[in-house]
Order: C-alpha cells, then structure tokens, then sequence
C-alpha cells in the first residue's frame, strides 16, 4: 500500500502528567505516516484522487493545541483515531514527542510510537 509522510509537526500543547505540564504547556512534534491509495492521484494528477494533507496536519495541530490529556500516549491515539476517520487513510502511525519532557537529569526526548488501522 502507499503511503504519505508527514514530518515535523510542531505545536505547544497542554498534555502531561504533572500538573504545570496542562497549565504552563510545552512543545509536541509529530510525524505521521498515512497509507491509502495513491494510483488515481498517480495517474489523474488531480488532488481530488488523493488526500489533502493540509487538512490532517490542521486536524493534528488542533488536537495538540486543545487537548488537556494526563498522557501522550492517550494524545497519540486520539491523533490516529481522528486522521483515520479521513475517507481515504486505511492506516495511520504516529510519532508523538515530547523534545523537552520535565524529567530531572534528562536531556533526551519522550517518543511515543503507535500504529493504527481500521
């Protein structure tokens, strides 16, 4: 199956555990893979036969933006339940990162990675 990838995502989102995380907020980036058919767009050229990516990098960001979830693993998998309500995706992967999780000692990033079909 095809597939389109989308990288770099990057919003300010409330989602954490820690309470400062949902009021203070902090960075998310995501990077999604989406499989759906490309033959017809491969072949007409027209972007009706495929998928506006626009609109699931807007879905995405909306997400992160509103949601006050504890964890990131709960905003990864509203993230794939909401891009697979898209008519064309068949399946979808999100990678969801936290670049500067408030861990003491810690200078790494938090990555959740989930995949998802219908």
């Amino acid at each position: 199956m095809d597939c389109i990838q989308l990288t770099g995502i990057r919003c300010y989102g409330y989602t954490g555990y820690l309470p400062e995380e949902q009021v203070l907020g902090q960075w998310f980036e995501v990077d999604l893979t989406l499989w759906l058919d490309l033959t017809s767009a491969g072949e007409s050229d027209d972007i009706a036969d495929t998928l506006d990516y626009r609109h699931a990098i807007e879905k995405v960001k909306q997400l992160v933006k509103t949601s006050k979830f504890a964890l990131v693993e709960k905003l990864a998998s509203a993230i794939a339940a909401t891009l697979l309500q898209l008519e064309q995706v068949q399946q979808v992967r999100v990678l969801l990162s936290k670049p500067a999780a408030p861990i003491p000692d810690f200078g790494g990033q938090i990555t959740i990675d989930i995949t998802r079909a219908r």
